[in-house]
C-alpha cells in the first residue's frame, strides 16, 4: 500500500453533535479505556496532526451540506487512531487525524460523509475507518478464541454479502434482520465507521477483504480495503 501524507480515521470512540475534526498540530495521546493491562497504558504514539489537512475535510463536509461540520483543535487521537496505527507506521511519521461521529445522522448519511471526503485519496490521505462490523461487550467471552457466536458469525457474513450486493438499504439498517441486528449492534459507533469507508468508493474501484474473523465470540475484525490499482 503506498504510504499515505496523512491517515484521517473515523473513530468508533468519538460522538459528537456535528461532525468535528482534529486539527492540534501534534495531537495527545487519548487512553479512553479502562480495565486493561496496565502495558497498555504504557503505550506511546506521538504522530504529528496537520490542521491543513483536517480545514480541507471541514471544507469538503461544509459543501457537501453535512450538518456543522468543524475542526477541533484540542481533541487528541484515542485508541480507534492509535492502537491500530502503531502496528501500520510504528516510527509515528504519519501525520493522524480524526473524524468524530454527528449521532444526530441516519446511518445512511454516513455513505454521503464518505463520498464527500473521497477527493482526498486523491491527495494522498488514507481514510482509515476503524470500529467493528460486531461488537457486542455484554456478549464477550475472555477467551480470544473462543468460537463465534451463531448469531455474530451470520451478521458477519450477511454484511460481507448485503456489500457485495450494494444494498445500502441493508447496510443502513444494520444488515436487517432487527432480532439479530440487536445483538450484533446493540449501539452502533463501532458498526458505522464501515458505511463511511464504503461511501469513500468510486466507479471502477473494488473491495479487498484482507483479514476476516471474530475474536472474543462477539467481535468482528473483518478488515476491508477500497482500492483501485493505485491507490487506497
Amino acid at each position: 500500500m503506498p504510504r499515505p501524507a496523512a491517515v484521517l480515521v473515523v473513530s468508533a470512540h468519538w460522538m459528537t453533535p456535528g461532525t468535528r475534526v482534529t486539527a492540534a498540530p501534534a495531537p495527545r495521546q487519548i487512553y479512553d479505556f479502562s480495565g486493561f493491562p496496565d502495558e497498555l497504558y504504557r503505550v506511546q504514539y506521538a504522530p504529528q496532526g496537520d490542521p491543513s489537512v483536517a480545514a480541507r475535510a471541514v471544507g469538503l463536509l461544509s459543501a457537501a451540506g453535512l450538518h456543522e461540520p468543524a475542526a477541533d483543535p484540542s481533541r487528541g487521537i484515542d485508541h480507534a487512531a492509535w492502537a491500530v496505527l502503531i502496528h501500520m507506521y510504528p516510527d509515528a511519521s504519519v501525520p493522524v487525524l480524526e473524524l468524530s461521529l454527528d449521532y444526530r445522522n441516519h446511518p445512511k448519511d454516513f455513505f454521503a460523509l464518505g463520498a464527500a471526503l473521497a477527493p482526498l485519496r486523491e491527495e494522498g490521505i488514507l481514510i482509515l475507518g476503524s470500529g467493528n462490523i460486531v461488537h457486542n461487550l455484554s456478549a464477550f467471552e475472555f477467551d480470544t478464541d473462543a468460537p463465534a457466536y451463531p448469531w455474530a458469525k451470520e451478521f458477519d457474513e450477511r454484511f460481507k454479502d448485503r456489500v457485495a450486493r450494494g444494498d445500502r438499504e441493508a447496510l443502513a439498517s444494520f444488515a436487517l434482520p432487527v432480532e439479530m441486528s440487536k445483538l450484533a449492534v446493540p449501539t452502533p459507533e463501532h458498526y458505522l465507521p464501515a458505511l463511511a469507508v464504503l461511501g469513500c468508493a468510486g466507479e471502477g474501484d473494488r473491495l479487498r477483504y484482507f483479514h476476516e474473523s471474530i475474536q472474543n465470540a462477539s467481535i468482528s475484525m473483518r478488515c476491508f480495503a477500497v482500492e483501485t490499482a493505485d491507490r487506497v
